[in-house]
């Protein structure tokens, strides 16, 4: 923790966490606000589904790259200018997407988005715990897992609105505006928060020693599955929903807005549960909560879909509810990760980072199409991608029931 950060943020702490929440938002909105548009922008540049999967494999695998070295770079030079040059770089990236008049550009565009989005996510997480000890972390952390969580249900909603009304340009246009505002917000308000004295040289042997002494560490790396992979238990519904609710559900696309009121409920539900427990009970126990709804909701969706045939009385319940559970751990275990190595903080969000893209980028990428058109498929899915994580943290548990016992 900086040991000047009563000096460095004066205002109340809900400001810094809103303006962390819309940094963390910015990378899953980029990837789901264009969705609705695919037809229109398949038609209109004469592309393939092929090629309009290129446009989405293109910003996950660098949104997965570029990961990698955000954090690193903000342990050296600084959180601030991290977040200012990506920032930068996100809204020209856009900009290029809402001009471009082929395939190729857009493919290439979507690629350079991805590069730079992932600066908002990393640093902000790393922000937080330079900024506060673990119980208020764990508070910060929960509002702003409240807005990550909700942007992949409502930037669908809102991509959906500018391509009927304005065409699909005018949802890149957005993104221009979106990546300017966040811009002007920051370099108006963000302060420095690695204190000088945590900086680590920029040295190419000092970042490949530091990648090593986290990647060789296992606590790190079962936290990290722990952290990253449950989370496609509920993603794999939002890149599903035109064929969850359309064609299973028979819901009309007016129609759509019930599923993610209920993913949201869930979300805010669960973070809200997070921020209240903080400093009440372990970490280790708050961790075993979230975990357990999960498990116990996609058993009993599991289940449900083997008997019943899904209808949207019912189906949407299991979604929200795993959601609640997701929202309620997630932030424990994200400061568990930063804090494993301080010295190490924005690295080991990097790498968090990773592992949770790469999961996002498979899930959308394969897992997603194989299962979409089964609903038992969906909810069987949805299970395996949570015991990843369940068997990660039983595992470090097992080994090193330490980590998360203490408050």
């Amino acid at each position: 923790m900086n040991p000047d950060a009563h000096h460095v943020w004066r205002a109340p702490r809900w400001a810094l966490a809103v303006l962390l929440a819309m940094l963390a938002m910015l990378g899953p909105f980029s990837i789901d606000t264009y969705i609705p548009a695919f037809s229109g922008i398949a038609h209109s540049l004469a592309a393939s589904p092929l090629h309009m999967q290129q446009t989405l494999s293109a910003y996950l695998f660098g949104f997965a790259f570029m990961s990698l070295f955000h954090g690193a770079l903000s342990d050296s030079v600084g959180r601030r200018p991290v977040v200012l040059w990506g920032l930068a770089a996100f809204t020209l990236a856009s900009m290029g997407c809402a001009l471009s008049q082929s395939i190729g550009q857009l493919v290439f565009f979507r690629g350079v988005q991805g590069l730079t989005t992932g600066a908002g996510i990393v640093v902000s997480r790393a922000v937080v715990r330079d900024m506060f000890p673990p119980s208020e972390a764990q508070k910060v952390m929960s509002q702003i897992t409240i807005y990550f969580g909700v942007a992949p249900a409502i930037a669908p909603m809102i991509g959906g609105i500018l391509f009927d009304r304005l065409g699909w340009h005018s949802i890149f246009w957005f993104l221009t505006g979106v990546g300017g505002l966040l811009w002007a917000a920051n370099y108006r308000l963000l302060p420095e928060t690695l204190h000088i004295t945590h900086r680590q040289s920029l040295k190419f042997s000092n970042l490949m020693q530091g990648y090593w002494k986290l990647g060789k560490d296992p606590r790190f790396v079962l936290l990290t599955l722990a952290s990253g992979i449950p989370f496609n238990g509920m993603f794999l519904y939002v890149l599903s929903a035109p064929a969850f609710l359309g064609e299973h559900l028979q819901l009309a696309p007016t129609q759509f807005f019930w599923f993610f009121i209920f993913s949201i409920s869930g979300i805010m539900s669960g973070a809200w549960m997070s921020g209240h427990l903080a400093g009440k009970i372990l970490p280790s126990q708050q961790i075993r909560y979230g975990f357990t709804i999960m498990l116990v909701i996609a058993l009993i969706n599991l289940v449900a879909n083997a008997l019943f045939k899904a209808h949207a009385a019912w189906a949407m319940f299991p979604v929200a509810i795993f959601a609640m559970g997701w929202a309620m751990m997630v932030p424990v275990v994200t400061l568990l990760v930063l804090d494993l190595h301080p010295d190490r903080r924005g690295m080991a969000s990097s790498l968090q980072a990773f592992v949770a893209s790469s999961a996002n980028g498979m899930v959308a990428g394969v897992i997603a199409p194989l299962v979409m058109h089964s609903t038992l498929g969906l909810a069987a899915a949805s299970l395996g991608m949570m015991a990843i994580g369940l068997v990660a943290w039983i595992g470090l548990r097992w080994k090193w029931p330490e980590v998360g016992g203490k408050v």
